[in-house]
């Protein structure tokens, strides 16, 4: 499926190419080169202060932490993230070492995990991010600290077809990726002027 960002103007083929498919290859693996590329592109991402609040539980299908952070997704994620070559939970550092909180925590995990999700497509592969999923459950599972938050699990593969996969997600894979126009997101002036 080509699912090329249809944008005003040309956009880096990684951005353009970079969409959130659920039909994932059952078969397709992750060698070890391309699944450590994919958190050193994350450890690369900027932080405020260089905090680096960005952490992840991950593993490849066929290892026992895949299936435990799968067992952490909701019922409609895991009807097809069981699928995918590797399962990631992304955390955030939310207290620093004083006890206080952190700042941009959550802005941190969600640079790094974007450099994640492009260093897949730049790998050929795909990256679907998830809130769908049970972040109580994971904290228990995984024992991660109070002062870390798990905030999104990630799928990444190669894309599969859609063969045998319900027709509510058939029809969400087909579906025409949309953005909001330029004019509704960046003002000039005052809020609400568009600038493009």
């Amino acid at each position: 499926m080509d699912k090329t960002a249809d944008s005003s103007v040309p956009l880096h083929p990684l951005l353009a190419q970079r969409w959130s498919p659920r039909a994932l290859d059952p078969s397709a693996t992750i060698g070890d080169e391309q699944f450590t590329a994919l958190f050193e592109a994350a450890r690369w991402a900027p932080s405020w202060g260089n905090t680096q609040p960005a952490r992840y539980i991950a593993a490849r299908r066929g290892e026992p932490t895949f299936d435990r952070i799968h067992g952490t997704l909701s019922r409609g994620n895991k009807g097809w993230a069981g699928d995918a070559a590797a399962l990631a939970i992304g955390v955030a550092q939310s207290l620093n070492e004083d006890g206080e909180p952190m700042p941009y925590g959550e802005y941190g995990l969600g640079l790094a995990t974007q450099n994640l999700v492009l260093q897949a497509v730049a790998e050929g592969l795909h990256a679907h991010q998830m809130a769908g999923f049970d972040r109580e459950a994971a904290r228990v599972e995984f024992s991660i600290p109070d002062d870390f938050e798990p905030l999104v699990a990630i799928a990444v593969g190669d894309l599969g077809n859609l063969d045998g996969m319900p027709d509510r997600l058939v029809e969400k894979e087909l579906r025409p990726r949309v953005r909001k126009p330029l004019t509704d997101l960046v003002f000039t002036d005052s809020w609400g002027t568009p600038l493009f």
